[in-house]
């Protein structure tokens, strides 16, 4: 259960932070400092969840990363539904968090929609959203898999560079899709747009699904068979 709890608290600060600083700095194409701003909140947020929740949990905070971790044998079934589980509930509770905050203070949200993912930026299309999200999942699940290999050895830097992988695909994606990368990132904000009467996010989150689960198995696959020993 401590597992779960770490993975609840790891995904609620991961959007708590990500999304937050998105919604006030805002994230569109005239102000490009908000992807800057953005690309590092979310980033910074997996460095310090990775050291934070990363020696009880192991700090996926997403469930792509956690089907990779189960493709390559790292994770058993059970656990792996608890932490999907844990993981949505933390990110739809953070996404709530920051609904309530803005509400009170009266914060203008300067994404229109508590930072939720969306296909804007590439016209509405959700065939190049999944393409997408499917690379960069699958760049991002090989950096992870392969900087927390038991058959390297990365040192205590592992965290970082994690953080800044998440860094640089914000930097390239998020232009397109808001970056995703993690079905639960999307799918709690959007669940917690709904409940505010703003739909249109979840008309899209299947974009935000299936894209980075199919991208996480094509790099938990890919990944595996490169690190698999020959055998003659």
């Amino acid at each position: 259960m401590k597992k779960y709890i770490a993975e609840f608290i790891g995904t609620f600060i991961l959007v708590f932070v990500g999304c937050g600083t998105a919604m006030l700095v805002g994230c569109d194409s005239a102000n490009g400092c908000g992807y800057i701003l953005t690309a590092f909140a979310f980033g910074l947020a997996i460095v310090a969840m990775a050291y934070g929740v990363g020696n009880i949990s192991g700090g996926h905070v997403n469930p792509a990363v956690t089907l990779a971790v189960f493709i390559n044998g790292g994770i058993s079934p059970v656990d792996f539904a608890g932490y999907v589980v844990a993981q949505c509930l933390g990110a739809f509770v953070g996404s709530e968090a920051l609904a309530c905050i803005f509400s009170l203070g009266n914060v203008t949200d300067m994404t229109g929609g508590l930072a939720t993912n969306g296909l804007g930026g590439v016209s509405g299309s959700f065939a190049a959203g999944i393409i997408v999200e499917v690379i960069a999942t699958c760049i991002f699940v090989m950096a992870i898999l392969g900087v927390t290999s038991k058959k390297q050895s990365h040192g205590s830097f592992g965290g970082l560079i994690i953080g800044l992988t998440l860094v640089a695909i914000h930097i390239c994606t998020i232009g397109l899709t808001g970056t995703s990368v993690n079905p639960a990132r999307s799918l709690g904000p959007a669940i917690a747009a709904a409940i505010g009467s703003n739909f249109e996010p979840i008309k899209q989150v299947v974009v935000f699904i299936v894209g980075p689960l199919l991208g996480a198995a094509i790099g938990g696959f890919a990944y595996k068979f490169l690190e698999a020993d020959d055998k003659k």
